[in-house]
């Protein structure tokens, strides 16, 4: 039996403004081939189809056309597809009535009965092969929000240790279903312990202030393969080859722009996982920084001069990200960048300033609030100034300055 890992689609996310169609349907389309190519049987999808829970017309559209094409091509397919925090669940689960009779199975509720014990037969997907005999079971664990996992008393962490012992149940479960030459699969949308972080994760993957990562421990030893999504990066936890992160298929910000974006394909044989393989995917537009390193305003002019001039197919263009290093305030820094890159194959996506560290604050004492009364609005101005840009204030600024609190003053005078 022959599998295929792939997670955060992100269907319908914009960057910087920009829609993303495009590649989306670009990358749909090589994993439709793909799937024929390597006479696949089961596709899982971990989490984040789409990248908002109430996603546009044309998002749906593109991915129900995806998933008639992939079992067109290939009417045997097996797709399993779980929801990711991006993903409303309900929303995901309700085509589930016109999918009982394929092979296709959504998964983002966990349901639980009267007595509010979780029902992990409905997690639980039976894997046939081509004759329909079953040759691995499959624990679709969709991303687990409060009241999903069980609660834990007396415990460090509610969430790291009731989503252990989420698995660790569902596990039990399914061993008791699984019969000789049958392999147990997981899939989870979640961060786990020592996944290689971007800054992106850092500020739209974390959920609950970085204490909900879960150890590797959390996966029974007997189950062959952890299908994981949530994390952007490709990457192996823990030394293990069989607990994966695929990573997205396009790059969703420019912390992923030197990304191998890939999907993951293993087979199953005698309970076994064997040939464990990633395939590239091929990026259709691509992202750049320039320059690599933030620089000073005439080093960044002199690297976008170097860019390519533009052809008929802008709209193919790379995103830009430019990097500046200022060390005063530049009103024009916009409208000399736009024109900088005018008629270059590039489309501006964002301006990333940054200014120089200033080693003078961690010797500079805090101000209490009754000494802060003290200051003069000159002498904040100043700290302010020289805090931000680490550098003092040019005189002509300071000239302005001293026009304003001129002026205010004979305002409050009258």
């Amino acid at each position: 039996m022959k599998i295929l890992h792939t997670a955060d689609w992100h269907i319908g996310q914009l960057f910087h403004e920009y829609d993303r169609t495009y590649e989306h349907q670009k990358f749909l389309d090589w994993l439709v081939q793909t799937i024929h190519s390597e006479q696949l049987d089961v596709l899982l999808i971990s989490g984040d189809v789409f990248d908002l829970s109430n996603p546009s017309a044309v998002s749906v559209k593109m991915f129900y056309t995806f998933l008639n094409k992939a079992v067109s091509i290939n009417p045997e397919l097996q797709i399993v597809i779980t929801a990711g925090n991006h993903d409303s669940a309900a929303r995901l689960e309700s085509p589930k009535p016109l999918l009982e009779s394929s092979n296709i199975h959504i998964i983002g509720l966990v349901e639980k009965n009267e007595s509010g014990n979780i029902n992990y037969d409905k997690l639980t997907i039976p894997l046939k092969d081509k004759t329909g005999i079953i040759k691995a079971w499959c624990l679709a664990v969709p991303f687990l929000r409060m009241g999903d996992y069980p609660a834990i008393a007396d415990c460090d962490n509610p969430y790291t240790e009731g989503v252990s012992e989420f698995y660790h149940q569902a596990y039990a479960y399914v061993s008791g279903k699984k019969e000789a030459g049958q392999a147990i699969l997981a899939m989870g949308h979640l961060h786990a312990q020592q996944a290689e972080i971007t800054d992106l994760d850092k500020t739209e993957r974390l959920i609950m202030g970085g204490v909900e990562c879960i150890s590797a421990a959390a996966f029974h030893e007997d189950i062959k393969y952890v299908a994981l999504g949530h994390i952007h990066k490709a990457q192996r936890i823990g030394g293990n080859e069989h607990i994966r992160y695929c990573g997205s298929p396009i790059p969703m910000s420019f912390s992923e722009r030197n990304y191998k974006h890939q999907i993951v394909v293993f087979e199953i044989e005698n309970e076994e996982v064997k040939e464990i393989k990633a395939i590239e995917i091929p990026v259709s537009i691509a992202v750049k920084s320039v320059p690599d390193i933030h620089k000073t305003m005439t080093e960044v002019l002199d690297a976008l001069a170097q860019l390519p001039d533009s052809n008929e197919n802008i709209e193919l263009a790379p995103y830009l990200e430019v990097r500046v290093l200022l060390d005063r305030p530049e009103p024009s820094l916009r409208y000399r960048i736009e024109t900088a890159i005018a008629g270059k194959q590039v489309r501006l996506a964002t301006i990333n300033v940054k200014y120089p560290v200033n080693t003078a604050d961690k010797e500079t004492p805090s101000i209490t609030p009754d000494k802060l009364d003290e200051l003069q609005p000159l002498d904040i101005f100043l700290r302010v100034y020289q805090s931000t840009y680490s550098n003092s204030v040019p005189q002509e600024m300071l000239q302005l300055f001293n026009q304003v609190t001129q002026e205010v003053s004979q305002i409050r005078e009258q």
